[in-house]
């Protein structure tokens, strides 16, 4: 049965190799668990829901791609947009995150929509390859950032926006400690290495006193209790400009991620006639996210784990989907979890992101000068969505400029039109 619906010798592989690569794939982006949540309670959200809401998602989003893309694809709240749901969204715009949430649901939609014409691929052919690996560079840096002040490496100063943390504070020096562990674990190549960075770090602050105990000894979470947040959107807001601008930003940051995201995994399995399908289980997926309590989201970047694994069908996201679903019993565990065992996640994973610079050709200046802005203001910002419209603005307008606009498609102009007009409502509102 399993074998004739994943189609697994067509694949070239066998159930244990997939199931072995699922498993791969969840110790290489479990993680996700507690740093969704943290960054969510930023935005208001009880760590507990946040917990509950990331491992539904995470379920639900493995078994669509699973079943509908027959893809190794991992599905999981975004490292990048959540950030953009929290301090953008929430943080930087006031909406309240039940409010944030329906902008979720109403984005995934549109999403959806998008995703079921022959729009994905115009979009995707539109948007100049040194902006999207800009984005995802200027993301890395964002979340670079936000690791270091979770960890207190950075702290505001007295006569400038930001200064080092002081090194006499214990949260600091566990900070830096479980960075050198972790990192330690990465180049080691340790599978799971971010996973058992975080339990180390996590030992490390309760030998040190640095762990807040008062929840140990709660017990899992109640399904009842998350039963009730789920749902929890609002649309009080529906009528404002603040919301539709929170709207139109999801959208531009789930499609474009996704997109490119989606595109060079397919590639990695050699099956880019899956690229469709798979983009619209991811979208679909968005769309539970609001309803389930976080942020929209993504096929991972750890993904790649489980295809370097093996894995090649909807097997292996299907195993990484149900031990998701496991972890749940463990939650009490994972509100322990102090942000110095966090932040280094934070920052590596920042670290990979801004790898996508050496894409980034640098020999015309139209190019590269639209990156470089989008690369230096979405951390400048803490706006993920005010940085790309720097660079999708300036991209049409320096070629212009230097008389080369008609090599820009209409559907570029239309973007940065969108971007100008984000500007506008967003000072509006």
């Amino acid at each position: 049965m399993i074998q004739k619906w994943f189609r697994i010798q067509e694949h070239g592989t066998n159930v244990t190799q997939e199931i072995m690569a699922g498993i791969v794939s969840f110790f290489t982006v479990v993680y996700i668990i507690v740093v969704n949540a943290s960054i969510l309670a930023d935005a208001g959200i009880p760590f507990e829901m946040g917990v509950a809401a990331t491992v539904f998602t995470s379920f639900i989003g493995c078994l669509m791609v699973g079943f509908w893309a027959n893809t190794p694809n991992v599905l999981v709240p975004g490292m990048g947009v959540n950030a953009l749901f929290t301090y953008t969204i929430v943080q930087g715009m006031g909406l309240p995150w039940q409010e944030a949430l329906a902008a979720v649901f109403i984005s995934g939609l549109v999403v959806t929509a998008i995703s079921f014409t022959s729009l994905t691929d115009l979009i995707a052919k539109a948007i100049p390859n040194s902006l999207k690996h800009a984005i995802t560079v200027g993301i890395g840096f964002l979340l670079t950032f936000i690791g270091m002040e979770k960890g207190g490496l950075v702290v505001s100063g007295k006569s400038t926006l930001l200064a080092l943390g002081s090194f006499s504070d214990p949260h600091v020096l566990l900070t830096l400690a479980s960075l050198g562990i972790t990192l330690f674990l990465f180049v080691r190549n340790v599978r799971g290495n971010l996973l058992i960075g975080i339990a180390l770090g996590t030992a490390l602050a309760a030998l040190f006193g640095g762990l807040d105990t008062g929840s140990g000894g709660e017990t899992a979470l109640s399904l009842a209790d998350y039963g009730s947040f789920i749902g929890a959107m609002s649309f009080d807001s529906i009528g404002s400009i603040a919301f539709w601008v929170a709207v139109f930003s999801l959208i531009l940051v789930v499609l474009f991620e996704n997109v490119g995201l989606i595109h060079g995994q397919m590639e990695m399995i050699k099956r880019p006639d899956k690229f469709k399908r798979t983009f619209q289980a991811s979208a679909v997926s968005a769309v539970s996210a609001g309803l389930l309590g976080t942020s929209p989201t993504i096929s991972s970047v750890e993904s790649a784990a489980g295809i370097s694994a093996g894995g090649r069908t909807g097997l292996t996201s299907i195993t990484t989907g149900v031990l998701f679903l496991s972890s749940i019993a463990v939650i009490p565990l994972i509100k322990m979890i102090p942000s110095s065992a966090i932040a280094p996640v934070l920052m590596i994973i920042g670290g990979l992101m801004i790898q996508g610079i050496r894409e980034i050709k640098f020999d015309d200046m139209t190019d590269w000068f639209p990156a470089f802005l989008t690369i230096a203001a979405i951390p400048l910002t803490s706006s993920i969505v005010d940085g790309m419209a720097f660079g999708f603005i300036a991209y049409p307008l320096l070629k212009i400029a230097t008389g080369k606009w008609k090599s820009v498609g209409i559907v570029s102009y239309v973007i940065a039109m969108l971007f100008v007009m984000n500007f506008v409502l967003h000072t509006a509102g």
